[in-house]
């Protein structure tokens, strides 16, 4: 339960709680493998990603992909991920910030378009899931917005204002969903995302996850 009237965070997972910057830019150079296309580097895939995911595929491709292309890439994907996050840890800092935040009295939770069933043994795993009032993965289809999985969140945690809760990733995307549901946002640098196209957002742009825990308790209080 959140606490009554408390500041709330709902925090991103992939690249902003969890640095797994070398597992997504593997995991994407091997699905392009899948249809003959080009390496790219990180600061590539920072400077073009967007959601949905295809909508990623066709500025490098040049088209958007194809129903078939689309599921071939997407398996790869999540199959060279599942692969290669086990080298990836927690983002420097996180989990004192995490402690840090409860210990004031205030809740947080995750919310992340990574599978439901994948992310919370993961959470788990790091012994970081007794920090979170909830923990939400992504169920159904992958490589859509965040913002109706974010409706479907905030209305599960009882006892949270929306008006009182930060969102925190490293997606635009993230932004997008936290005005879907009344909520504000900062945008972290080192995920998916360069500053630039984040700035973009009309969100706070932030370059540690210490800076954003800042500004949320500011701006939610």
């Amino acid at each position: 339960m959140g606490m009554q009237g408390a500041s709330h965070i709902v925090w991103d997972w992939n690249g902003t709680l969890f640095h797994d910057n070398d597992a997504i830019i593997g995991a994407t150079n091997a699905a392009f493998a899948e249809l003959g296309l080009e390496p790219i580097t990180l600061e590539q895939y920072r400077a073009l990603y967007c959601v949905p995911v295809p909508k990623f595929y066709e500025r490098l491709m040049g088209r958007l992909p194809t129903d078939a292309e689309w599921l071939v890439m997407d398996e790869t994907f999540h199959r060279y991920y599942a692969e290669h996050r086990v080298r990836c840890g927690l983002t420097e800092g996180a989990e004192q910030l995490l402690m840090d935040w409860v210990a004031g009295g205030r809740s947080q939770s995750i919310l992340s378009m990574y599978v439901h069933d994948e992310l919370v043994p993961l959470v788990r795993g790091f012994g970081i899931e007794p920090h979170f009032i909830r923990v939400d993965g992504r169920t159904g289809p992958s490589g859509g917005s965040k913002a109706e999985h974010m409706v479907r969140h905030v209305a599960a945690l009882a006892g949270v204002d929306p008006s009182r809760t930060v969102v925190i990733g490293d997606a635009a995307d993230d932004a997008v969903a936290a005005r879907h549901v009344g909520a504000k946002a900062v945008l972290y640098t080192g995920g998916s995302h360069g500053r630039a196209s984040l700035e973009e957002a009309g969100a706070p742009v932030v370059d540690s996850l210490a800076e954003a825990v800042a500004l949320a308790e500011e701006i939610a209080a």
